[in-house]
């Protein structure tokens, strides 16, 4: 029986916490706003990252659960930014983690609980990067709020997710899926950032 007591989106909060943690303390651990350098290698990581889910921005059944999913797609943004900085993307030589066809929407869903939970935390990193001279308009585009602003952005983004009907199996997917989510960020901030990368930076 799926708990009712709270929301998908808490659920998967409490359920990632412990991974999510993990992650915020590798980053800042990592530096990314140390020099401009380092900010590239954190804009490589987060190409690989938004060019990993950018299929699902375009699906047509996870548009139909929120409509306006198109619109938060943040991979262009992030290309843009390391353009700025006159810095070569990452090397993409991987397949994404998700292609065209997706196979399983709970899973996915549960990867976009991380994209779109980013952008809400993303306040914090963009203070940051405006140290380095970077803001909204160069360098940190893809930090940026959206107009309706980050509380209400993140609101609109939740209560679609909370709304989709799922099976307690579906369930687990989602929050097997946003566990993943985060463990493939830590795996691409310890690529790009880690301390061979910071000796070199």
């Amino acid at each position: 029986m799926i708990e009712t007591e709270t929301s998908r989106a808490k659920r998967l909060k409490a359920a990632t916490q412990g991974v999510h943690q993990g992650l915020d303390e590798a980053v800042m651990a990592a530096r990314p706003f140390e020099s401009r350098a380092r900010y590239a290698e954190f804009l490589r990581m987060q190409q690989i990252f938004h060019r990993d889910v950018a299929a699902l921005y375009k699906n047509e059944a996870l548009t139909a659960l929120i409509p306006d999913l198109a619109a938060r797609r943040r991979y262009d943004a992030v290309i843009a930014d390391l353009g700025d900085l006159e810095a070569e993307p990452g090397v993409e030589s991987d397949s994404p983690v998700f292609e065209d066809q997706i196979a399983d929407i709970p899973t996915a869903l549960g990867w976009l609980y991380v994209a779109e939970g980013s952008n809400l935390g993303a306040a914090f990193l963009l203070k940051a990067a405006a140290g380095l001279g970077l803001s909204e308009a160069f360098g940190a585009r893809h930090l940026a709020a959206s107009p309706d602003g980050r509380a209400d952005h993140w609101r609109s983004f939740t209560a679609a997710l909370d709304a989709a009907e799922m099976t307690q199996a579906q369930e687990d997917r989602a929050t097997a899926g946003a566990t993943a989510a985060f463990a493939r960020v830590r795996a691409l901030v310890e690529a790009h950032l880690g301390p061979d990368q910071s000796a070199a930076a």
